[in-house]
């Protein structure tokens, strides 16, 4: 009796604390890291992990390379992705890959039909392999606060960020989305993204799930709170 008595209360205490989390795996862009995240404020009965990539292996393309992170994934639990840009294209392979309960992706792409005309050319024409990594990391630095002004809201932050990537791994991942080879999308997929966004601009994104009004490529941060809102809505919506 004093068990039975003992394993109500437990379950009761599970259920009134409403211990069941479920995991938020974040994956940032290409520029960025876990800092782009900074200032996601979920429901509590939401866990989240970013996972930090490393550099791609030479020959990887977008779904070995997501293959590989996937590794990082508890898949005997509830979870869902969330990816920024480049993190965005990888959580669109691992929706082909596993089962998250959702996939929700943040100024990024869901296939390559989604890319601008210059990733098109240049797998057609791939000049960037003239360029040793070293100058490809300083044209994006050199052209982000150009190419998105929004980013001076956080200067500080989106200049670290970037500054902590190496050469290497900044030729490689412009090599996995030049050639990213994926044409449909099999699964559903939530995708945000703002009207003002110059890096990949929205006039190249169909079936969008949330539009937000002047959001850029940096929106992730610097429209923290309606990017939050937008969010938690799509977690909760049953």
């Amino acid at each position: 009796m004093r068990c039975l008595l003992v394993t109500i209360a437990i379950l009761l205490f599970i259920n009134l604390s409403g211990q069941t989390t479920t995991t938020v795996y974040c994956f940032p862009g290409q520029g960025s890291d876990k800092r782009i995240f900074d200032s996601l404020e979920l429901d509590t009965k939401y866990k989240i992990k970013v996972i930090e990539y490393g550099t791609p292996d030479k020959h990887m393309n977008m779904n070995s390379f997501a293959q590989r992170l996937s590794g990082h994934i508890d898949t005997t639990q509830d979870f869902i992705l969330i990816g920024v840009s480049l993190g965005g294209m990888i959580c669109v392979e691992l929706n082909e890959i596993l089962n998250p309960k959702k996939t929700i992706i943040i100024s990024s792409a869901k296939n390559r039909n989604e890319l601008p005309a210059r990733y098109k050319f240049q797998k057609a024409i791939p000049i960037y392999r003239l360029f040793p990594g070293g100058i490809l990391l300083a044209g994006a630095k050199m052209l982000q606060p150009i190419v998105e002004p929004d980013r001076n809201k956080c200067e500080d932050t989106f200049k670290s960020m970037l500054s902590k990537k190496n050469a290497v791994y900044m030729k490689r991942t412009v090599n996995l989305i030049i050639n990213w080879d994926r044409e449909i999308n099999t699964k559903p997929i939530y995708h945000i993204h703002g009207t003002n966004d110059h890096t990949l601009p929205i006039k190249k994104i169909k079936l969008l799930s949330y539009t937000l009004d002047k959001g850029s490529h940096m929106m992730t941060l610097t429209r923290a709170k309606e990017i939050n809102n937008i969010l938690n809505a799509i977690l909760n919506d049953k």
